[in-house]
């Protein structure tokens, strides 16, 4: 297997890319980023992939993190910040480009996988919660290490709404709210997931990671909370190193 892996990071407004070292698990160029085209049909956003591709002159593995479940190692079942056309795709097949070889991920998933490399031996045991804040709330959950995939909690029902559509940082952006005030809504939301699974450590990544210093002092967990170490690029990271295999991601 190569060193470096194409890592592809696609959500609901910008479809990112860059060159992963996978046994560092660190990025190797710069991320290059193109808005997700709407509607997001596979279509339309097939050729975005291609636009990345070209953008690194690209032949060898790729690694793709995508915003819903993935089953079947390529198939997309859910596709809720996308256009619904994307449910029964094969994304492997559909992206695939001068034989290069695809390997599909759900998002929070891959993000996950990049950030668990990074946590001591102490901080992976019990349950790692690892939630990621975007156009959705993406989650991963890790027992003793282990990935339970596709898990998608930012669409648990709560007080009658879905999490997502009152937590996630489309919203707080769509709704005019001020960040007290939607720390308000992560904070009742973390309190239902604990509830429900009893966290050992909670995670904080996507685009409002780097705004952690200044949310987190609102938020009471009996779990610890920290942000993802590499904040916005653990998707990429996450998806070269799932096209790399298991070996890598340890």
């Amino acid at each position: 297997m190569n060193d470096t892996v194409l890592g592809v990071d696609i959500g609901g407004s910008g479809m990112k890319a860059a060159e992963v070292h996978v046994g560092k698990g660190l990025l190797v160029t710069d991320r290059f980023r193109i808005e997700t085209p709407q509607p997001a049909t596979p279509q339309a956003m097939s050729q975005v992939m291609n636009e990345l591709i070209d953008h690194f002159e690209w032949s060898g593995p790729i690694g793709c993190a995508f915003p819903g479940v993935i089953r079947r190692s390529a198939v997309v079942d859910t596709a809720s910040n996308l256009d619904s056309s994307w449910v029964g795709v094969d994304a492997a097949q559909l992206f695939e480009r001068n034989g290069s070889s695809i390997t599909m991920i759900n998002d929070a998933d891959a993000a996950g996988l990049a950030e668990i490399r990074l946590l001591n031996e102490d901080e992976v045991q019990g349950v790692v919660f690892m939630l990621t804040i975007g156009t959705g709330l993406g989650t991963a959950i890790f027992t003793n290490g282990v990935l339970v995939p596709n898990t998608e909690l930012g669409h648990l029902e709560i007080d009658g709404f879905d999490a997502e559509d009152r937590a996630s940082s489309r919203a707080r952006k769509a709704q005019g709210l001020s960040m007290q005030e939607w720390a308000a809504r992560l904070q009742i939301y973390l309190a239902h997931v604990e509830d429900l699974f009893s966290p050992d450590l909670f995670l904080i990544g996507g685009g409002i990671s780097k705004s952690f210093d200044e949310f987190a002092p609102m938020l009471q967990t009996r779990a610890k909370i920290q942000p993802a170490a590499l904040r916005n690029h653990a998707g990429i990271v996450g998806a070269a190193l799932s096209a790399a295999g298991p070996a890598q991601q340890t």
